[in-house]
C-alpha cells in the first residue's frame, strides 16, 4: 500500500468522525474535585467539632475520586452519605395555646463544598420556600444554612433564616436569644427563640414582671413533647436550641443560662 492509498484512507476515516465541543467543563470539575479533597483534609476538624461524625470528614476526602475510595456497586448507602438537596428538620418545640397548636422547628441544610453544590442547593431551599438571602450562590460554600419555622394553627412562617459558620459556636454560659409574636386566634402569641452550648443544662427566661420560666436539658433521645419546654440538640445543628413560650400577659425581659 502506497503512501497515497494510506493518506486517502485516513480522510475517509476522519471524514465520519465527528468533532465535539471541548469538555470545559468535565476539567473544572475535575479541577473543583481536587481542592474539594484538600479543603476535606483541613476542614475535617471543624466538621468534628460541629457535632458531626468522623466517617463523614472521610467520606468528604473520597468525593469525586473515581479511582480511590469509590463503593462497589453492592455497597449499601450509609447514614453520613451527604444530602444537599433536603434539609434535616428537628422540632424544637410544640404545644397547645388558645385552642390551637403551636410549634417551633429548624431545618439545617448540608455545608456545599463548591459552587456547583451552592447552586444546586439554593434551587433546592427556594423550592421548599427558604431563601438564605445570600448575593452570591458561593456565599453558601461551607456554611450550614439554617431555618427556624413557627406556627400556630394555621399560621406559619420563617422565623430566623441565617447560617453557621466555623465560628458558630458557644461554651459556658454563651447565649444568643430574641422574641417575637405571632398572631394567635385571639391575641398574638409571645415566643423566644436562643442557641446555647450543648453544655448547658438549665435556661431562665425572666418576664417584665418579674416572674421566669426555667427551661431544663431535654433527657438524651427523647423528642420535643407537646407543652414540655427543654434545650434540645437539633441534626446538623454546631448549638442547641431552647424555645420558651410567654405565659398570657408575660413580656419579654431577658434569657440568660444559669445551670
Amino acid at each position: 500500500m502506497t503512501h497515497r492509498d494510506i493518506s486517502l484512507l485516513l480522510a475517509d476515516a476522519a471524514d465520519e468522525v465527528e468533532i465535539g465541543v471541548a469538555p470545559v467543563q468535565a476539567v473544572l470539575r475535575g479541577g473543583r474535585r481536587r481542592r474539594t479533597r484538600r479543603w476535606a483534609v483541613t476542614a475535617a476538624i471543624a466538621l468534628v467539632f460541629a457535632g458531626s461524625t468522623v466517617s463523614l470528614a472521610v467520606t468528604g476526602l473520597h468525593d469525586g475520586d473515581g479511582r480511590r475510595g469509590a463503593p462497589v456497586a453492592t455497597q449499601a448507602p450509609t447514614a453520613e452519605e451527604r444530602n444537599l438537596k433536603s434539609a434535616r428538620r428537628t422540632v424544637l418545640a410544640s404545644g397547645t395555646v388558645q385552642g390551637e397548636e403551636w410549634q417551633v422547628s429548624i431545618d439545617v441544610w448540608e455545608a456545599p463544598r463548591n459552587e456547583a453544590e451552592a447552586r444546586e442547593q439554593l434551587a433546592a431551599m427556594r423550592e421548599r420556600g427558604e431563601d438564605p438571602m445570600v448575593d452570591r450562590p458561593a456565599e453558601l460554600i461551607g456554611n450550614k444554612a439554617f431555618f427556624l419555622w413557627h406556627s400556630v394553627g394555621n399560621n406559619s412562617g420563617i422565623s430566623v433564616a441565617d447560617m453557621f459558620t466555623k465560628e458558630s459556636t458557644q461554651s459556658g454560659t454563651d447565649m444568643q436569644a430574641f422574641s417575637f409574636k405571632v398572631e394567635g386566634p385571639n391575641r398574638p402569641v409571645h415566643l423566644v427563640i436562643g442557641h446555647v452550648a450543648k453544655t448547658a443544662q438549665r435556661v431562665t427566661c425572666t418576664w417584665k414582671d418579674g416572674t421566669v420560666t426555667e427551661v431544663r436539658r431535654a433527657p438524651a433521645g427523647q423528642h420535643a413533647v407537646s407543652g414540655e419546654a427543654a434545650i434540645r440538640s437539633a441534626e446538623g445543628s454546631p448549638v442547641d436550641w431552647i424555645v420558651c413560650l410567654a405565659p398570657e400577659g408575660k413580656a419579654y425581659q431577658s434569657a440568660e443560662v444559669t445551670g
